[in-house]
């Protein structure tokens, strides 16, 4: 399955979300390869430590090739995670219409709904003109949702969320903005690693295995 975790804005949680999940993945027993088509590289570099550090499972990760949609339709036995922003149009319109399914994670504000409804946009007629697979989902969900549950931006970002033409699925899993998530990543761990018992680490078990049903998690 080919799934591209993208969004119009930087610091929507994108890298991180795919890097948790190809290594949650690949210890599940299901073999990843990903592709980092975002210019920070974030995806690459954190494979790249995580190989320094002679942590397993180690990653592959690519960077952009030439006919992006043949190299990611290439991966036919094999879970293929994109991570991809706008800096890089083109290459995201190209993995878009070879998805299928799209991830989208969206922080709670105003400004990042309508990114969102404007990433939408990018994502309508021309692309699903030009998709390879007719059953593409697209969905979304709140990324670095506030801790405190009473704060209403999480629940007004959700609920608008549910309003936007061209989402299939807002899925009712959020990932709350937790240290743990950040702090992980600079030591090239995930979350669930280096802390198992986290909360942190509960609430992206929980949005992995609601995102891959079949794999049976003992990570």
């Amino acid at each position: 399955m080919i799934t591209v975790i993208a969004n119009l804005k930087g610091g929507s949680g994108k890298s991180t979300v795919a890097f948790n999940l190809a290594v949650w993945l690949e210890k599940n027993g299901r073999s990843v390869v990903g592709y980092d088509l975002d210019p920070q590289c974030t995806f690459s570099d954190l494979a790249m430590l995580r190989k320094e550090m002679d942590y397993k499972p180690e990653l592959t990760i690519h960077s952009v090739r030439a006919v992006l949609k043949d190299q990611l339709l290439s991966h036919a036995d094999q879970e293929v995670l994109v991570d991809v922003g706008a800096a890089n149009m083109a290459a995201m319109k190209e993995a878009l219409t070879a998805a299928d399914r799209i991830l989208i994670p969206v922080p709670p504000s105003q400004a990042d709904v309508w990114a969102t409804q404007r990433f939408l946009h990018i994502i309508g007629p021309d692309i699903d003109a030009m998709k390879v697979n007719g059953n593409q989902q697209t969905m979304a969900f709140v990324n670095r949702a506030d801790t405190n549950k009473s704060i209403r931006e999480t629940h007004e970002t959700e609920a608008a969320l549910r309003m936007l033409r061209g989402i299939d699925v807002v899925l009712p899993h959020r990932l709350r903005l937790r240290t743990g998530f950040r702090r992980s990543l600079s030591e090239g761990l995930t979350v669930f690693e280096m802390w198992p018992r986290s909360k942190a680490a509960q609430e992206f078990r929980t949005l992995a295995g609601t995102l891959y049903p079949d794999v049976v998690g003992n990570s």
